[in-house]
């Protein structure tokens, strides 16, 4: 028996074949029809042209012409057995510090058999909105030694285009091909008639396949990704999302065409005597992707936007397991009922769909108006609003689809990066604020800090923050992190001598995420993050700083503070840097932090932040307090009265102001894109300023345990 069949009656058996059996000529022929109609619909070829493709004009990359031999090896079978651990080869996966998998595209290449004719229909504009999508991403290498995933210039999306000897024969020709080890293919409608398997019928071998209506036979788990089948429909469609709180004109809503006959029967007993239950179908005469009737009349209702009058939509198995209508339901803010045994939901290993979905068996279709009745108004509306999270973040369109299939491979490759359960299911402002340090209430002074200062080519000023840190009680070691790639650091003679272990590391490339890295000289919970250039600091202030750490070891703490505010002309967030009763940042160029922040900083952070940073070679200070503040909740510390931390008698006025607001203008819009990426703003502003005890008061300097503080 197989699992994937397109009918009803290979999981039903005998009772469907002794009731319906009369109904089988009609129903192949509906089926026919609808496939006909889908395939012209959806994934629709299109020629190549070379110009659509940023990615192979950055890698110079022309078009090129394979022949294939009809006589060219076939691929091996799909290995049914492969898990992660078995048939992945993650040794080719440490090109991207660690914590990112890197995926080459091959050529983009037309296939032709011995007499000239191609053997593909050409790419459909998914497959190239696919293409580029990877092509944009941050796991994009042009160089395939450096390749942990190989990605094949073959469109597999809709098995209907496909040539299946002839599509194993290209997939054999690739050069780095090794049974299909570390290949990634993608598949969205599988099968073909009568069968209508689950799984692309394609022989691939070993390579991972991201498919669209997984069965629980066809899928491998840990191996491959299971993901939905794009609605191109819905996608296109404007539907506003309306009162979240409203209550809809329907309960519940059938509005699939092409259902089998027992399903249509089923349905008619659960409406029975349930006026909020409506079914919708194929208008007389007229096949119409956007247009749906009532059963007692044939007034035409637009499609998808009639989804939004329902709670609940049901998702019915037809000819395959994968359906459009569960993104149009999606879209429309309707919690899918998902009746098709044994489907494998898209992305189930990290969505949970128990928060968004209700799973109906087949056979207890017919109740299935009892089974919705009975969810609560606010379980209802919970489950819409989860609706409305995973359609926008992972269904929308196929860059989110790609993006969140090579996230999902990326968190096998890499598990301790991995996205945690909260950030898969929650939208960014429902992640609940925990303290993410599981930590004494105060940290032991006896360990002191380790100062890690960023430098590039400012010897003289180095040098002498080197001495003026060496001061400082409770320094425990300074690590200099020398990010010039084009100068060796000095010889150890010409160094600073100070009675605390200096260690310098010499970076691979020069970014200011560096000062971020967890290097393992760093051997003590507290970090002190310093400029090169911060030599107004005394030895008192930094001290005082530390023991301010040590009472909030979950802060950032520390001296030159900012402040976002609203703009309400530009209906932004700006990025200030006058002094201001409130602070809502804290510069990283003197601040402490735990260094639990600097793991989590390069292997966690949200989006391609990271990368931006490292790209405007600006910004990885406000990325670390957006970081903090959207774990912990909290606001960051200021600590001592200083409140400038450059020289205002510099010269060149005019040319510092102009390079000061094109600055401020940059940063701006790094708090912008931040606030885009994490869903919401994290930083929370505070009047508030930590000074020590008698600090202002007129007593005998003797008294006073930080005395050397000062205000500019």
């Amino acid at each position: 028996m197989r699992s994937s069949g397109g009918s009803k009656s290979r999981l039903r058996g005998p009772r469907m074949v002794n009731r319906y059996q009369h109904y089988y000529v009609l129903l192949f022929s509906i089926i026919l029809l609808g496939i006909l109609v889908t395939g012209a619909l959806q994934f629709w070829p299109h020629h190549i042209d070379e110009e659509e493709y940023d990615f192979m004009l950055r890698s110079n990359i022309p078009v090129r012409e394979v022949v294939i031999p009809t006589d060219a090896p076939v691929a091996e079978k799909s290995d049914q057995s492969c898990t992660f651990h078995s048939c992945f080869d993650v040794y080719h996966c440490g090109y991207n510090d660690d914590s990112r998998i890197s995926i080459y595209i091959y050529p983009v290449t037309k296939y032709l058999d011995e007499s000239g004719v191609p053997l593909t229909l050409g790419f459909s504009q998914e497959f190239s909105e696919l293409l580029q999508t990877v092509a944009d991403s941050v796991y994009y290498t042009s160089e395939p030694d450096r390749a942990c995933l190989f990605l094949p210039p073959l469109d597999l999306l809709n098995q209907n285009n496909l040539r299946l000897k002839e599509s194993a024969q290209i997939l054999t020709s690739l050069q780095s091909w090794n049974h299909g080890t570390n290949h990634l293919l993608f598949n969205m409608l599988p099968g073909n008639m009568p069968d209508f398997n689950t799984a692309l019928d394609v022989h691939r071998g070993k390579a991972v396949l991201a498919g669209g209506g997984f069965s629980t036979w066809s899928y491998r788990r840990t191996y491959d990704v299971a993901i939905p089948v794009f609605s191109p429909l819905a996608a296109a469609t404007d539907l506003p999302e309306g009162d979240s709180q409203e209550e809809r004109t329907w309960l519940l809503m059938s509005a699939q065409v092409g259902l089998h006959v027992e399903y249509i029967e089923d349905l008619m007993k659960a409406r029975q005597n349930q006026p909020r239950f409506i079914i919708l179908q194929q208008c007389a005469g007229i096949y119409n992707m956007t247009d749906r009737c009532t059963q007692e009349g044939n007034t035409a209702l637009e499609y998808p936007q009639v989804l939004q009058e329902s709670e609940f939509c049901l998702v019915i198995r037809t000819s395959r397991l994968g359906q459009l209508t569960l993104s149009d339901a999606m879209k429309a803010g309707c919690v899918p009922v998902i009746v098709a045994d044994s489907f494998i939901l898209p992305f189930s290993e990290v969505i949970d769909w128990k928060r968004a979905a209700i799973v109906v068996a087949e056979d207890n279709l017919s109740t299935v108006n009892e089974v919705v009745r009975a969810i609560s108004r606010d379980s209802l509306l919970q489950m819409r609003r989860q609706v409305r999270h995973l359609y926008a973040s992972y269904f929308s369109s196929i860059r989110a689809i790609t993006l969140t299939a090579l996230q999902i491979i990326n968190d096998r490759v890499f598990p301790y990066t991995a996205r945690k359960y909260e950030e898969w299911n929650e939208p960014p402002s429902m992640i609940p604020v925990q303290n993410p340090l599981f930590l004494p209430i105060k940290p032991p002074q006896s360990t002191g800090f380790t100062a890690v200062i960023l430098t590039y080519d400012r010897l003289e000023s180095l040098f002498l923050i080197i001495q003026r840190v060496a001061q400082v009680p409770s320094l425990a070691k300074v690590l200099v992190v020398w990010n010039n790639q084009q100068k060796t650091p000095p010889p150890a003679a010409e160094w600073p001598k100070i009675n605390k272990p200096l260690k310098v590391v010499q970076t691979r490339h020069n970014k200011l995420s560096n000062r971020f890295y967890p290097y393992d000289e760093i051997e003590t919970e507290a970090i002190l993050a310093l400029d090169d250039d911060i030599l107004m600091l005394t030895s008192d202030e930094v001290e005082f700083g530390y023991e301010v750490w040590r009472e909030f070891p979950d802060r950032l703490v520390g001296f030159p503070s900012r402040v976002h505010l609203w703009d309400n002309s530009t209906h932004k967030w700006r990025y200030e840097s006058e002094w201001t009763s409130a602070i809502s940042m804290v510069l990283t160029g003197a601040a402490f932090h735990h260094k639990y922040y600097s793991y989590v900083y390069t292997n966690s952070l949200p989006g391609n932040i990271k990368t931006w940073v490292d790209d405007m070679i600006n910004c990885e200070d406000i990325a670390m307090n957006f970081l903090i503040a959207n774990l912990t909740g909290k606001a960051s510390i200021k600590v001592a009265p200083r409140q400038k931390f450059k020289c205002p008698e510099c010269p060149n006025l005019a040319m510092i102001s102009a390079d000061q607001k094109a600055h401020m203008v940059e940063r701006s819009e790094c708090v912008n894109r931040f606030v885009e990426i994490y869903g919401t703003m994290p930083l929370q502003s505070v009047e508030f300023r930590a000074d020590p005890v008698l600090y202002k008061t007129e007593v005998a300097q003797e008294i006073k345990l930080f005395k050397d503080l000062g205000a500019l």
